[in-house]
């Protein structure tokens, strides 16, 4: 059967399947099986009494069924796949823990008499999370249990305090380390780390953009924030800026500090001698010892001198709760980008400063241990399993020439480049509204990645021009805004299913998505700036 049929096929019967509830895992698997009949034995269907003698049947351990074994049994020994259930163990350990509400008490002390200061301090919230594991629904649930009873207790409208809970706490897909660009870089073998790096901009670019969004809105409709009543005691504007300088200075302090002790034990050690065609240690070199001393001396001045005592004092009591995170922060990427180990390694070394922290705060108990592992091992399962399925169906389809025969089908049209991707992403954003993101990324990006790099490189973006290297890189980001907005979108947009589960009963999806709705314009914003000017993705590469 021809591969236009076939991909017909396929299309009508992942709707029918979906339709009638079957898992995405096991639907994809279910096509798989049929792709692989109807194009290399269709004769299973029609003459089931020659099975065993056709290109699928007849010889075992050989041709198109052994490719395709091979690569999902490859795929799954993917040693980076490790670092998935690493960083989702990691969240669940943060969201049983207290880490999160002292967190959110530190930035809540800081903004708290800033118009919408409760709608920046979740969103800040957010990005912290994200920079922490890299996981989405969690970081709904938990703000959604802190942050949205506070923000309708002091009167902040319900649309603003369901838009930022849900629009921020879906930052994990952008900001590394993000499990969806783990899952993009397995399937497209494009580099993690790179894709990490290029992400790093765009995401901080849009959650900023929500931050901005806030901002305007509340100096627009001030009745949208109604500032909280001040308390007797509270320190004033100047105060709490004096505070908040020496809080910064302890951590300059204690930073350097710490990178001084890694300079000197990487010094005396000798392993930070220069080998031809090695590249230098980042901040970890005999003579970066002197700049860096004279960062922790300058902290300690400018905190127990220019600040005084008794403010430091006062700046770290209230500022403490964000050491625990930017520490677990430090630990992931820092590992990362500063060379110490790969991107598995990093995530394991980060729930395991999660769970001393919980440790050393006394919150580690077996209850908190056990639930964090049965959260891991459904949320995992789940993940593989669509992994399998999709995967299957993708390679399926791949033999088939399914790839090849709609890049042919486009590129031969001669329709110009921009409308293309124009297209590719109406298309994604009208799947992820229905699909899960573990589905579209091993269901359509093997067969859009192809497409996008047989394109014409100097139509790409209006702004600028890509190298050929970072094609790959640019388009998983451009992805992951995308699924970005999927998360919000009607009809059944997960992110609204997650606050819906610990939102107030008077609450109803319908008011949900409808608080959604601006913010989606804000990263169709963000997915705009991505399309026009594609090298912002490479600017730290």
């Amino acid at each position: 059967m021809d591969i236009g049929t076939i991909s017909l096929i396929l299309v009508l019967g992942m709707i029918v399947l979906l339709a009638i509830g079957m898992p995405l895992g096991f639907a994809s698997a279910v096509l798989a099986l049929l792709v692989m009949v109807l194009k290399f034995e269709p004769t299973i269907l029609t003459a089931p009494w020659t099975i065993g003698e056709g290109m699928l049947t007849g010889r075992p351990g050989t041709g198109p069924l052994y490719i395709l074994t091979q690569k999902i049994f490859d795929l799954m020994t993917e040693y980076v796949l490790i670092s998935v259930p690493l960083f989702i163990f990691m969240a669940a350990l943060l969201e049983r823990s207290g880490i999160a509400k002292e967190m959110y008490n530190s930035l809540n002390f800081w903004l708290s008499r800033t118009r919408g200061g409760i709608a920046i301090v979740t969103s800040l919230m957010a990005v912290i999370m994200a920079a922490m594991s890299g996981i989405i629904g969690g970081e709904v649930v938990l703000l959604g249990l802190i942050a949205l009873p506070q923000m309708l207790r002091l009167g902040y409208n319900q649309n603003l305090a369901i838009g930022t809970i849900c629009a921020s706490g879906s930052l994990g897909t952008m900001i590394p380390p993000s499990i969806v660009l783990i899952i993009y870089g397995l399937i497209t073998e494009t580099s993690i780390k790179a894709l990490f790096t290029g992400a790093f901009v765009p995401g901080f670019m849009l959650a900023m953009m929500i931050i901005a969004y806030i901002v305007i809105r509340t100096q627009l409709r001030p009745e949208d924030a109604p500032l909280p009543e001040p308390q007797p005691g509270d320190p004033t504007g100047s105060e709490k800026l004096g505070m908040f300088g020496a809080f910064l200075s302890l951590l300059l302090a204690g930073g350097a500090t710490v990178l001084f002790l890694r300079a000197l034990f990487f010094t005396v050690t000798g392993q930070n001698i220069m080998e031809v065609g090695e590249d230098p240690i980042a901040l970890g070199m005999p003579d970066q010892l002197l700049p860096i001393a004279i960062a922790a001396l300058t902290g300690l001045v400018l905190a127990l001198v220019v600040f005084g005592k008794e403010r430091t004092m006062n700046g770290w009591t209230h500022g403490k709760g964000l050491v625990p995170p930017l520490l677990v922060i430090g630990v992931v990427l820092g590992s990362i980008y500063g060379g110490i180990t790969g991107i598995t390694e990093a995530a394991g070394m980060g729930a395991f400063a999660v769970f001393m922290i919980a440790v050393f705060r006394g919150e580690a108990s077996v209850g908190l241990l056990w639930d964090a592992m049965m959260r891991t091992l459904k949320s995992t399962g789940t993940i593989i399993w669509v992994t399998i399925g999709a995967a299957t169906l993708a390679g399926a389809y791949t033999l088939a020439g399914g790839p090849n025969y709609i890049a042919n089908l486009i590129v031969g049209s001669e329709m110009p480049t921009m409308f293309v991707l124009l297209t590719m992403m109406l298309i994604l954003l009208f799947m992820g509204a229905f699909m899960d993101w573990v589905g579209i990324v091993l269901l359509i990006i093997p067969v859009f990645l192809p497409i996008v790099r047989k394109l014409p490189i100097e139509e790409i973006g209006f702004i600028g021009q890509l190298e050929p290297q970072h094609v790959s890189i640019w388009f998983g980001v451009l992805f992951c805004m995308n699924m970005q907005v999927s998360f919000l979108s009607p009809p059944f947009g997960p992110a609204a299913f997650y606050l819906k589960s610990v939102a107030p009963p008077h609450i109803s999806l319908t008011d949900i998505f409808k608080g959604f709705l601006p913010f989606i314009g804000v990263q169709l914003l963000a997915l705009s700036v991505l399309l026009i000017w594609p090298n912002i993705v490479t600017v730290l590469l």
